[in-house]
């Protein structure tokens, strides 16, 4: 369990999973697939909420993200624009994705009249094939997380698709990612999911802010509106799998306890370690814990009680 005081006259703040149980401790891995709430919590507790709000402007989403626990379990606000390119960053290896509605306009002439695409292609307008090199155009783009660490994230978020809230995405029998995302009473429901070279994002909710229905979370409301809009764009096309960037080592590690897996291990997966950090049977691994009766932090979550509640579902 994780309490902790808000403030004069304000209560506790006890946040919870959504089916409302305690798992005891998980691999960050599983916490994501499954969404779990309290293992967020602690983690934002652990990294620290300085460096979370900077990711989140880092990523565009949203760049006034007041540093309090319960923004880790998505209670601040921001679009289905910005979201959804926030996740077109990871799978673009940490590249920055500007979202743009106009990429080019030409007279009827073929004349381009405009572009939004500025860089400077040397050799692509040549008229004839006399085998050169083909022309190579720069990558100019801002690097907002290193390759390594977007594609941990990915992977993370495969498993989701694969084992976690998102499973039902998992028939399509293509190689995808995503999160689910449920807030309180039910109110809202987002999927924000992707191949290697489309994503989508989804949400559901009314304009007067009632609840969709008992039940009603992403994985059941929006997940099923991704999946069919992905059924139908990914028909005939191959779809590669994610991928793995330079210095990266996958190693089979034990689903359930993060160690590596033993021969006799039932549930064994791959898991994305940068290089010089895969882990060695007499290693120590790394576990945030609460500390009992306490919350181990004086932060106030926040002040709109209605808005941050029980915590029963993570956006962000």
């Amino acid at each position: 369990p994780f309490v902790m005081e808000q403030g004069k006259d304000q209560g506790l703040w006890k946040p919870e999973n959504y089916a409302r149980r305690f798992y005891g401790l998980s691999t960050l891995r599983l916490g994501m697939e499954k969404s779990r709430n309290l293992m967020t919590i602690r983690m934002a507790q652990e990294i620290g909420m300085r460096k979370i709000t900077d990711y989140a402007a880092r990523f565009n989403i949203n760049t006034t993200m007041p540093r309090v626990l319960a923004m880790a379990l998505g209670a601040g606000e921001t679009s289905l624009m910005r979201l959804t390119s926030a996740y077109a960053m990871l799978v673009n290896g940490g590249k920055r994705v500007e979202p743009i509605f106009i990429d080019r306009v030409q007279d009827r002439y073929g004349k381009t009249l405009f572009k939004k695409d500025q860089r400077n292609c040397i050799g692509c307008n040549a008229e004839t094939y006399a085998a050169q090199v083909p022309p190579d155009l720069a990558d100019e783009r801002e690097q907002v997380l290193s390759p390594q660490t977007a594609y941990q994230v990915v992977s993370m978020l495969e498993g989701a698709v694969k084992r976690g809230t998102g499973r039902r995405i998992s028939t399509i029998g293509k190689p995808l990612a995503g999160k689910t995302g449920t807030t309180n009473d039910s109110r809202d429901a987002w999927f924000v999911g992707f191949s290697a070279d489309l994503v989508v994002g989804v949400y559901v909710g009314f304009d007067d802010n009632r609840p969709l229905g008992k039940g009603e979370s992403g994985g059941r409301v929006a997940a099923p509106i991704f999946k069919a809009f992905m059924e139908d764009a990914l028909t005939d096309m191959a779809t590669p799998p994610f991928r793995v960037p330079p210095r990266i080592n996958l190693v089979r590690i034990n689903a359930k306890t993060g160690k590596l897996a033993r021969p006799d291990d039932e549930t064994v997966i791959l898991e994305a370690f940068k290089r010089g950090t895969e882990p060695t049977r007499n290693g120590k691994q790394m576990v945030v814990r609460g500390s009992p009766g306490s919350s181990g932090v004086k932060q106030r979550p926040a002040i709109n009680t209605e808005t941050v509640g029980a915590g029963t579902g993570g956006l962000y």
